[in-house]
């Protein structure tokens, strides 16, 4: 099986988080983000990761950051690894095809969630009230259902713990109203764009989410974008409303996960070869339908 890279140790770059997946450097005026093999589930990173998943997020990152920058700037400076800046150029047998040169903006403190589909945290929300983050919907949907119209959801962006869906009065409370609204606009621009090219190439997007940031006093998209970590891409083939879908992200880990007898706290049970290997055919699957291409 490939190498799996759970984590970068460049100790003569200054480490400025840690996240889930990523692993992101201060250069000063720019960011290196490295995107590694962990994989996370109930806001718990796994003690294994997945083979090449950090590549398979970044080459489908990049994708739809080229395909959807009419709609948004994005702070992609470069991906490859031969024009970087000298003082990480030696580090390239790790980053090329998962890391990213970046610009250096100033993160927006809330996650911007699209939906098109009724699933997720939305659907259990919608049993309860009817509706998601406030926005009433009609009456007598199922799960996984088509939304009439593509929904802005946004949620808290919690470093540790859950993220908590909260309504447009509270996220402008957050990000001020006129800003808000351009993301709120924004973000619906991105996911009907790259919703209707996933489509046409056999994958549903039910739900994704994005981060925005300041730079030059501009929004821009930055993080990752349209990934199956950050989305529900559903097979178009197959799909049947009124039930859970399969699906081409991390839901299968999950659903692995239920299966056992644990209690979303760390540690997190290893997971098992087969469902490694079946994990990664799926991120790959993912890729090669959305961008045309495999890994090299």
């Amino acid at each position: 099986m490939d190498k799996v890279i759970l984590a970068t140790d460049f100790l003569d770059l200054k480490l400025l988080k840690k996240g889930k997946v990523r692993d992101v450097y201060d250069l000063g005026d720019k960011l290196l983000i490295v995107a590694t093999d962990r994989i996370s589930c109930f806001d718990v990173i796994l003690c294994c990761g997945i083979p090449r998943k950090g590549e398979i997020l970044s080459l489908i990152s990049l994708f739809w950051f080229d395909y959807l920058k009419g709609v948004c700037d994005n702070h992609l400076i470069a991906a490859d690894v031969s024009v970087y800046p000298k003082e990480i150029v030696k580090y390239s047998a790790v980053l090329k095809n998962r890391s990213m040169l970046v610009k250096k903006a100033k993160s927006l403190p809330i996650e911007c969630i699209v939906r098109g589909y009724l699933s997720g945290s939305g659907w259990k929300e919608y049993q309860e009230k009817s509706s998601i983050c406030g926005i009433k919907l009609p009456a007598g949907l199922r799960e996984s259902d088509k939304l009439p119209e593509p929904i802005f959801t946004p949620s808290t962006k919690a470093d540790v713990g859950h993220d908590i869906n909260i309504d447009e009065h509270a996220a402008e409370k957050l990000v001020e109203p006129k800003l808000f609204r351009e993301v709120k606009e924004k973000s619906i621009k991105l996911y009907k764009q790259a919703a209707d090219y996933a489509e046409s190439r056999g994958i549903i997007i039910a739900d994704t989410k994005f981060e925005f940031g300041i730079y030059d006093n501009r929004l821009i998209l930055i993080d990752e974008a349209l990934t199956p970590d950050s989305s529900r891409f559903w097979p178009k083939s197959g799909y049947k409303p009124g039930q859970g879908q399969p699906s081409f992200d991390k839901q299968f880990v999950r659903d692995y996960l239920e299966t056992l007898d644990w209690d979303k706290t760390p540690p997190a049970p290893a997971l098992p070869p087969e469902i490694i290997k079946k994990t990664q055919e799926k991120y790959l699957e993912a890729l090669k339908i959305i961008t045309g291409k495999g890994l090299v």
